[in-house]
């Protein structure tokens, strides 16, 4: 893949998140949305995908898009190339591993949920009611018992708690990790030197484009240091209030077409 300047075009690259931004309650891929992206590579531009899931579960949502580029997984902690597989990136936990495992696991309150994910699995460390919805949500099976190695996140997961309440508990024993919240019962556990900005900051680094010339957009706080990186950030309108302030503009909520709104900004100009 290479990263040509598309003639007209203020900017060359659109990276979207997936679920809330492209992908609507019902898990499906916004109509709206997928014909202005359509429209906007017709002209020039480059898609990418920026989400927290993992192959398994993203993949089928990138060929939906009839898309070849590669695609930001775990938050940022892998980037996948889809034609090859190779892994452009590839973070893992490495010397946290077994602090997560062997003490902030077993800590957990009651009703929190714990999911590794290694290699294109995922794992169980801890079994919550939470987890049943995740897995149909995401479309994974959650295999028992932890992986053999360090994996490349730890997903901490309630039905009602609040993930800043766990996130003390996790700093106490991995003061190093990367905490991100990527809905409102979800906190990541994630590598240094992840997320969905650094990834962005590789790829364009890797194919020589301007960040200047870059989109992002998205809804939730895990979002929130790609659209701050981007020469243009996008806020989904019904997204947390942490994205909202951080992006340049706020555009439709998902369902009404966020990522067409955006589209639109760059093709016709700016929104009413």
């Amino acid at each position: 893949m290479t990263a040509p300047r598309a003639a007209g075009l203020s900017h060359n690259w659109i990276v979207t998140d997936l679920d809330g931004t492209l992908v609507d309650r019902d898990l499906r891929l916004v109509p709206r949305s997928v014909e202005a992206l359509n429209r906007y590579r017709d002209r020039g531009g480059t898609v990418f995908i920026a989400t927290g899931r993992n192959e398994q579960s993203a993949t089928p949502y990138h060929r939906e898009l009839g898309l070849d580029t590669p695609m930001i997984l775990y938050n940022g902690a892998r980037i996948t190339g889809p034609r090859t597989g190779d892994h452009l990136l590839d973070l893992d936990l490495g010397p946290l591993w077994p602090h997560l495992r062997d003490l902030v696991v077993p800590t957990l309150p009651d009703g929190v949920g714990a999911v590794a994910f290694s290699g294109s699995d995922a794992h169980i460390l801890r079994d919550a009611p939470a987890l049943t919805d995740y897995a149909r949500r995401d479309r994974i099976a959650l295999l028992p018992g932890p992986p053999d190695g360090p994996p490349t996140k730890v997903m901490l997961i309630s039905d009602g708690q609040h993930p800043a309440s766990l996130a003390d508990l996790v700093i106490r024993h991995c003061p190093d990790a990367l905490l991100v919240q990527s809905e409102d019962t979800y906190l990541e556990v994630l590598p240094p030197g992840a997320g969905k900005e650094a990834a962005l900051r590789e790829l364009a680094a890797r194919y020589g484009m301007d960040l200047a010339r870059i989109a992002a957009i998205g809804d939730n706080p895990n979002d929130t240091g790609m659209i701050r990186l981007a020469g243009l950030g996008a806020a989904v309108g019904d997204g947390h209030p942490q994205v909202l302030k951080a992006a340049d503009i706020v555009v439709a909520p998902c369902s009404e077409g966020a990522v067409a709104d955006l589209v639109g900004r760059i093709l016709d100009g700016p929104l009413p």
